[in-house]
């Protein structure tokens, strides 16, 4: 069994929002809601939902770029929740994140290399510039980025040559976890391919533990180890990456896999697409009970009553749904 290197407790997310009016009280929008879950050294956990669902928010709340309203975040035991702003600093030497957008992540007034660099200027304050410019030109290298770019500005640079600027940028302390927020959804579907392969290739050589969050299933299958749900917030399927698309259990997930594209056309017609009612309700004004019981075909009347918790219907596979688990 590998090392536990991040333990998340029921972490919850809470925003405050208008209340529509001049008079009427601002409203809280819970965009992660009781969130529990494990990850071990060397794994990549893929985080699926659709948008809106809590996913962009809920990475960012484990690094404290935003910080949560409740819950513990146990870094390899250590409760980082807490931490003052400066300890905080310190630790993210080990955990660095992977933007949506690779052009709105770079600060347009830098230069690639001292963008590449800058981690360096906060964590190994002790390197000559000699040195810290030779630790550059390798990640770049690493990253399949020519040396000669070194002096250039993120504008001049494609989509998905600036994603490989700030993989260099996250990779360059050699973090120990690299939160991945969606980074190949905003690139042509051929650059997709060369990111996705590219960060297996940093995984295996040195050893990532990685989050990467997408609402792409299919990506998901190429890269993630297991696969953790999302819906309005909650998780509601927390399953190896086998087990998922072999045998789903959580309708949501069955919907979601219904609806993902597959490569070959006799497939894809036969193949029954699974359509859910409705329209996600809004976080503000989430259902009572199951969250997902408003659109779910499986839905009864005691889905209305309780919150349902993830239940172990498997080994390696947990689910949200006392209707399912109770069929088992």
């Amino acid at each position: 069994m590998s090392e536990t290197l991040l333990e998340v407790q029921d972490i919850r997310t809470e925003f405050s929002v208008s209340g529509g009016g001049l008079f009427q009280p601002k409203r809280r929008l819970r965009a992660v809601n009781d969130v529990s879950f494990t990850l071990r050294r060397g794994e990549t956990l893929g985080i699926v939902g659709e948008s809106g669902c809590g996913k962009s928010t809920l990475g960012r709340s484990l690094l404290r770029l935003i910080e949560p309203s409740a819950g513990r975040v146990l870094w390899q035991g250590e409760d980082i929740a807490g931490l003052s702003p400066e300890k905080m600093r310190l630790k993210r030497r080990d955990m660095q994140m992977i933007f949506q957008d690779p052009i709105a992540s770079l600060d347009p007034r830098m230069t690639i290399g001292d963008i590449i660099a800058e981690p360096l200027t906060v964590f190994e304050r002790s390197l000559s510039k000699a040195e810290r410019r030779a630790r550059v030109l390798d990640v770049m290298d690493t990253v399949g980025l020519s040396g000669d770019m070194l002096n250039r500005y993120p504008h001049e640079f494609s989509g998905g040559q600036a994603q490989r600027i700030g993989i260099a940028r996250a990779i360059i302390t050699r973090p120990k976890l690299v939160v991945c927020d969606e980074p190949v959804s905003a690139l042509d579907v051929s650059i997709q391919a060369q990111i996705i392969n590219l960060l297996q290739e940093l995984k295996r050589k040195f050893g990532l533990t990685m989050i990467f969050i997408s609402h792409d299933l299919s990506i998901m299958r190429l890269i993630s180890d297991r696969i953790m749900v999302l819906y309005l917030g909650r998780v509601v399927e927390l399953s190896e990456k086998s087990m998922l698309f072999a045998d789903p259990k959580h309708p949501y997930t069955r919907a979601l896999l219904s609806a993902a594209p597959v490569p070959d056309p006799k497939t894809a017609r036969a193949r029954q697409r699974i359509m859910l009612r409705g329209d996600p309700p809004s976080p503000l004004d989430p259902p009572s009970g199951c969250a997902f019981r408003t659109r779910c075909p499986l839905a009864q009347e005691r889905c209305a009553q309780r919150v349902q918790e993830l239940e172990t219907v498997a080994e390696g596979q947990e689910i949200a749904c006392e209707v399912v688990a109770g069929s088992l």
